[in-house]
C-alpha cells in the first residue's frame, strides 16, 4: 500500500460514510504525523507510513471513524512522549479509550516465557473485551507489520512473531469474522515460518493460473448464463487459492497438490435468501454434485456467524477427456459482507445521545454479536480455576476447525475435527502411536476409533511391540500418523518375514547337511542380488526365493547333489522302498506328484513303460481319468516300521492381512512337529492373503491334525491340502 495523502483519507471514509466526521479524521491525521517526526523504521521508511497504512486497511473493512482515528493515534502513546490524557484532551473519551485499549494490547507479549503466557493472553482478552474496535485496530496494525516482517534483521524474532500470528492473532480475526484479516495473517507468517513450502506452492498456484485462465472464464460465463435463464440475479466471481489454504488440505487430507489445487471455485452472490436455494437447484440439476463436498451454513451457521451454501459438483468435460471438480459458495450481498468484514459490518456508528460515547449495538434477536467472542473468552477466564486452564478454553474457542484435546498433564494437542484417538498418539510422539494398544477420554477407557472432542482429556496406553491392526490406517486422519503406521507395519512385516525365513533355511540346510550362518550367507548376497543377509532370509520367508535357490548361491552345486536334488524338505531323500510293501525288490519307486502319497494313506503302484513304480493315492484324481489297464496296477501298503520317514506336501492357508499372523501360522505348524520347507504368497489383497507352504510330515495324520489346529485359529479363514504341483512349479 502507497502513500497514502491526508484528503484520499477522508474521501475514502466519506465514501461509505458521508456522515463521518472529516474533522476528527484531519486532527488525527496531522497529531500523528508531527508526534512521530523524525522516527524512522527498520525498512528506512518514516514511522509515520505504520500508522498511516493500519487506517488504510481498516477503511477497506469500511470501518468507522473513530476506529480510523485510532489507528492513526495507535503508536503515539507508546513510541512518543504523548499521554492517554493529551488524547482524551484533544479527541475525547472514546478515541482515548480505543487508543489506551491497543496500547496495552501492543505492550502484552503474548509469547514470552511459558510460566507467562497464559496471564498474559488473560490481560490481552481482558484489555480488547470493552471494545471489538481495539482488537480490529490490533489485527490491522499486525497485518501491516506481517507485511514488513522481512525488514526485521533478527531471523528467531521474526519466527516468533509469525508463530504468535498463526497460532493468536489469524484465529481471532477468524473468530470476529474478518476472514480476509485471517486468510491474510495466514499466508504471511506461513511464508516466514515455512518459507521452502511456501514458495513451492504460491509457483505452482502461479502455474496453475496460467494454465486454467480460459476454462475458469469459460465457466463462469456458463455458470452466469444458467442462473440468468433460471431468473436469479447473480454476481459470478472466480475465488483466489491461497497457499496456506492450500499447504493445509494437502497436510489435512494427505493428498498432492494436484487434487487439491486443480480445482475450480467460483462465489454466487444473490439477493436473497430464496435466491441462494434457487441458484443451488440451478447448480444441482446442471451437473453432478458431491454429496461429502456440500454444507449448508446458511441454516446452520458457523460459530462467528458465517452463513454460505458450499458444494462441490463435477463440471463439464475438458479437453483431455478428464471432467473438472467445481466448488461453488452461494450466499447474499449482506452474508458476503459479514464474510468479509465480520465485526466491521455490524455496528452503528457514534450516537450523540450515548452518554459513554460508544458505538451503539443494534443485535435483533439472533443475529451476529460482534462482542460475543471476546465476552465468551472473559467468561473462560472469570470461571476457570486457574489461568492455564482458562487459557487451554480460549484456544479452544480460537480454534473452532480444529479439534484440541489434553494429555493427562495438560499439554494441548491441536488435530483436525474427526480425529481419533490414533491420531492424538502419534501427534504426542512416534515411540506413543507405535505402542498405543488402547485409550482412555476423560477417564473413561473408549474405542481407539472414538472421535476425539474439544477439551477432552486423552490417555493412551500402551505397551511394548503391540503390533497396530490392520485397520489402523483407514481409522488415522492425519497424515503423520498414516505414515508412521505404514512406516511401522512394513517394519513388524520385515522383521517377521526375516524370522520365519530364517526358521525355514536353518531347517532345510540342517536337513541338507551344510553349514547355515550369517557370514556363509554374506558370500552369496553377491549371487542373490541383496544387499544384506536380512533382505535375503525375508525374501525367503515372503516365498519370492526358494530354499534351494539359497542352497545354491551359497553352496554352488550343492542343490544338485543326493540323487540330482534335495528334496524341498531340505533332508535326505525319501527312499519309499524301504517302508512299502509289495514292491520287487531293487525296483525304482517314484512318489505321483499329482497327489504326493504320505505314509498312513492307502496307495496303489503302476507299473510304467521303463519298469518303474509311480506311487499314487487310491483316491486320485488323475489316477482316475487315466485309468491305466489292471495288468499295469500293483497292491502296496506302508510298512508299520518305517519310522524316521517323511512325505512331503503342500498346503493352501487363507489368513487375514495383518501383522503377526504370518508367526502365528507358522507357530502352529510346529507345534504339531512339522516343519516347512517352502513357502509362497499369494492373491495378496487388502484384508487377505493366501499362503502356499510345503511341509514335510510323518503321515497323512499329522498333517490332518496340523491342519485341524490352523483351522481352529481365528486369523486363518480356511487351510487345506492341495494336491497337485502349480505350473510354475513345474
Amino acid at each position: 500500500m502507497g502513500f497514502i495523502r491526508q484528503y484520499e483519507l477522508v474521501d475514502r471514509v466519506k465514501a461509505y460514510d458521508p456522515q463521518a466526521d472529516e474533522d476528527l479524521l484531519n486532527r488525527a491525521y496531522v497529531f500523528a504525523m508531527k508526534a512521530h517526526g523524525g522516527q524512522m523504521r527498520k525498512s528506512g521508511d518514516p514511522y509515520f507510513t505504520h500508522p498511516l497504512a493500519v487506517a488504510g486497511i481498516l477503511t477497506e473493512l469500511r470501518a468507522d471513524p473513530a476506529t480510523v482515528a485510532t489507528a492513526l493515534l495507535h503508536d503515539v502513546v507508546e513510541d512518543t512522549d504523548t499521554t492517554i490524557d493529551e488524547i482524551r484532551r484533544l479527541f475525547g473519551d472514546e478515541i482515548a479509550r480505543l487508543v489506551d485499549g491497543v496500547t496495552k494490547l501492543s505492550q502484552i507479549e503474548l509469547k514470552s516465557d511459558a510460566s507467562k503466557q497464559a496471564e498474559n493472553f488473560r490481560k490481552f482478552v481482558m484489555a480488547m473485551a470493552d471494545d471489538v474496535r481495539v482488537l480490529l485496530v490490533k489485527l490491522a496494525d499486525r497485518l501491516h507489520n506481517m507485511h514488513t516482517l522481512y525488514h526485521v534483521p533478527d531471523a528467531d524474532k521474526r519466527q516468533r512473531v509469525a508463530l504468535e500470528t498463526m497460532e493468536i492473532y489469524a484465529p481471532l480475526a477468524g473468530r470476529i469474522g474478518v476472514q480476509r484479516f485471517r486468510e491474510e495473517l495466514e499466508d504471511l507468517a506461513f511464508r516466514e515460518l515455512s518459507p521452502h513450502a511456501y514458495e513451492t506452492i504460491s509457483k505452482r498456484l502461479e502455474e496453475l493460473q496460467a494454465t486454467t485462465v480460459g476454462g475458469v472464464v469459460e465457466l463462469a460465463q456458463t455458470l452466469r448464463a444458467r442462473l440468468e435463464k433460471a431468473g436469479v440475479k447473480a454476481q459470478v466471481h472466480s475465488r483466489e487459492k491461497r497457499p496456506y489454504s492450500i499447504w493445509r488440505k494437502m497436510a489435512a487430507k494427505n493428498v498432492s497438490f494436484d487434487e487439491i489445487a486443480d480445482i475450480y471455485a467460483f462465489r454466487v452472490i444473490v439477493d436473497t435468501v430464496e435466491d441462494c436455494y434457487r441458484a443451488l437447484y440451478v447448480i444441482h440439476t446442471g451437473w453432478r454434485m458431491i454429496p461429502a463436498e456440500f454444507d449448508d451454513y446458511i441454516s446452520a451457521p458457523k460459530p462467528n456467524h458465517y452463513q454460505s451454501i458450499h458444494t462441490a459438483v463435477i463440471g463439464p468435460p475438458r479437453a483431455d477427456g478428464g471432467r473438472q471438480r467445481i466448488e461453488i459458495q452461494i450466499r447474499t450481498n449482506e452474508m458476503h459482507e459479514t464474510a468479509e468484514r465480520g465485526v466491521a459490518a455490524h455496528w452503528q456508528y457514534k450516537d450523540p445521545a450515548n452518554g459513554d460515547g460508544g458505538v451503539v449495538e443494534i443485535i435483533p434477536p439472533g443475529q451476529y454479536d460482534p462482542y460475543e467472542t471476546p465476552r465468551r473468552l472473559v467468561e473462560m477466564f472469570q470461571h476457570g480455576e486457574d489461568v492455564e486452564e482458562a487459557l487451554r478454553f480460549a484456544k479452544l474457542e480460537l480454534f473452532q476447525d480444529q479439534v484440541f484435546c489434553f494429555t493427562p498433564k495438560g499439554r494441548v494437542i491441536a488435530l483436525p475435527k474427526g480425529a481419533t484417538a490414533i491420531d492424538f498418539a502419534y501427534a504426542v510422539h512416534t515411540d506413543v502411536g507405535d505402542e498405543c494398544i488402547g485409550v482412555k477420554i476423560n477417564g473413561v477407557q473408549r474405542p481407539l476409533r472414538t472421535p476425539l472432542k474439544n477439551g477432552d482429556v486423552v490417555q493412551i496406553l500402551r505397551a511394548k511391540n503391540a503390533p497396530p491392526p490392520a485397520e489402523w490406517e483407514t481409522l488415522a486422519v492425519t497424515g503423520r500418523a498414516r505414515s508412521a503406521i505404514r512406516r511401522r507395519i512394513k517394519k513388524m512385516q520385515y522383521a517377521e518375514q526375516v524370522a520365519l525365513g530364517r526358521s525355514i533355511a536353518e531347517s532345510v540346510f540342517s536337513g541338507a547337511h551344510l553349514e547355515f550362518s550369517p557370514k556363509a550367507v554374506r558370500a552369496g548376497l553377491v549371487r542373490l542380488g541383496e544387499r544384506s543377509v536380512d533382505d535375503v532370509l525375508a525374501k525367503v520367508g515372503r516365498g519370492e526365493l526358494t530354499v534351494n535357490q539359497l542352497i545354491e548361491a551359497v553352496y554352488p552345486g550343492a542343490s544338485h547333489e543326493a540323487e540330482g536334488e534335495i528334496r524341498a524338505a531340505g533332508r535326505k531323500p525319501f527312499k519309499p522302498r524301504v517302508a512299502i510293501e509289495g514292491l520287487t525288490p531293487g525296483v525304482s519307486v517314484k512318489m505321483a506328484q499329482c497327489c504326493t502319497p504320505l505314509p498312513g494313506e492307502r496307495i496303489v503302484g503302476i507299473r510304467q513303460p521303463d519298469g518303474s513304480i509311480l506311487v499314487h493315492t487310491i483316491y486320485c484324481e488323475k489316477l482316475a481319468e487315466e485309468d491305466p489297464p489292471q495288468g499295469l496296477w500293483l497292491d502296496l501298503k506302508w510298512r508299520r516300521d518305517g519310522e524316521g520317514l517323511f512325505g512331503y506336501a503342500r498346503i493352501v492357508v487363507t489368513v487375514r492381512n495383518e501383522i503377526g499372523v504370518l508367526s502365528d501360522v507358522a507357530g502352529i505348524i510346529a507345534r504339531y512337529g512339522v516343519s516347512i520347507a517352502n513357502i509362497k504368497m499369494r492373491n495378496r489383497a487388502q484384508d487377505f492373503v493366501e499362503m502356499f507352504i510345503d511341509v514335510e510330515v510323518k503321515d497323512a495324520r499329522q498333517l490332518m491334525q496340523m491342519l485341524a489346529g490352523l483351522r481352529a485359529s481365528a486369523n486363518v479363514v480356511s487351510a487345506e491340502r492341495r494336491e497337485g504341483a502349480d505350473d510354475e512349479d513345474r
